[in-house]
């Protein structure tokens, strides 16, 4: 009997040993693909040109992903902005504040707002949230916006993540024990100062992975930005002119390439700058985590 339960052990560590391999090779996988699918084109043209360049003519041969790159990084910045301080907020609230009865109404909201389709969420933007610019919001800073703008594409994507982070942010603080708030309240601390110095502090490094989590994915968010941002391949200089972000640029342009084999390395060298970005950001906040952790262990 104790040898057939060891059996079982072994069986079922190698399989889960297996099964984790085996996820970590997609990634590999994933970027052993785009990388000989981009080599075409990395090979007729320098890389820096590639990166540096704002032309954008596939029929001329000019292939310049700066305005992409740029757009990419504005409209994700502008969301996590939006973003950040109401889901702390919000998750502050619902943990420390409110009721039972107000979690039971919440709680369910934010699940449903999670998961809504990014296409509704693109629709819903061009109904409200591009009109309420062009209209409202822009003709107090510019003469002009269409309302398809950067940050058009940033408050939708800013609404998308929100969810996100408000129920990993939830998790980590219901996760403090209740002690160490009794312990805080006990010496005369406040609640507020609890939550700052016992609450927020013992989550920090969750916090920091939630946002990383949240970046990751507006980084590659692509139907609902590609609904709101315009879609023009220059380099904005404002938050309400027009964009192009890489994860549109391939969605937009993924049929018309079959014919045209530079073309199609272009959008697989766009999918692999996508796939470099997220993996360095990632990296750099692994980092940034680590150094956290050390410095704030309890």
């Amino acid at each position: 009997m104790i040898k057939f339960r060891i059996v079982k052990d072994k069986i079922a560590r190698h399989t889960m040993s297996g099964l984790t391999v085996l996820s970590l090779t997609f990634l590999f996988l994933i970027a052993t693909g785009l990388f000989f699918k981009a080599l075409p084109i990395m090979q007729s043209k320098n890389i820096w040109d590639l990166l540096s360049a704002s032309s954008w003519k596939p029929f001329k041969g000019e292939y310049g992903f700066l305005p992409y790159i740029i757009s990419t990084l504005q409209v994700t910045a502008i969301a996590i902005i939006i973003a950040l301080p109401v889901s702390l907020l919000t998750a502050i609230y619902l943990t420390e504040y409110a009721n039972s009865r107000v979690k039971k109404i919440a709680y369910p909201f934010v699940d449903v707002l999670s998961g809504i389709p990014p296409v509704v969420f693109g629709v819903w933007g061009i109904i409200t949230i591009v009109p309420f610019i062009s209209d409202k919001l822009a003709p107090h800073f510019v003469e002009f916006s269409t309302g398809y703008t950067v940050l058009a594409g940033g408050i939708v994507l800013a609404i998308m993540i929100i969810p996100l982070i408000v129920s990993i942010l939830s998790e980590l603080f219901n996760a403090i024990p209740k002690e160490m708030r009794e312990a805080s309240l006990s010496v005369g601390a406040t609640k507020w100062q609890t939550i700052k110095k016992v609450v927020l502090r013992k989550s920090l490094s969750g916090i920091i992975a939630a946002i990383v989590l949240a970046i990751s994915r507006a980084f590659g968010e692509t139907i609902a930005v590609l609904m709101v941002c315009g879609n023009t391949a220059i380099i904005p200089k404002s938050i309400f002119e027009s964009c192009y972000p890489l994860p549109a640029l391939i969605a937009n342009n993924y049929g018309e390439m079959m014919s045209m084999p530079d073309y199609e390395s272009a959008l697989m060298f766009a999918a692999l700058l996508l796939f470099v970005i997220i993996v360095l950001f990632n990296a750099g906040s692994r980092f940034i985590l680590i150094r956290i952790e050390r410095k704030y262990a309890l």
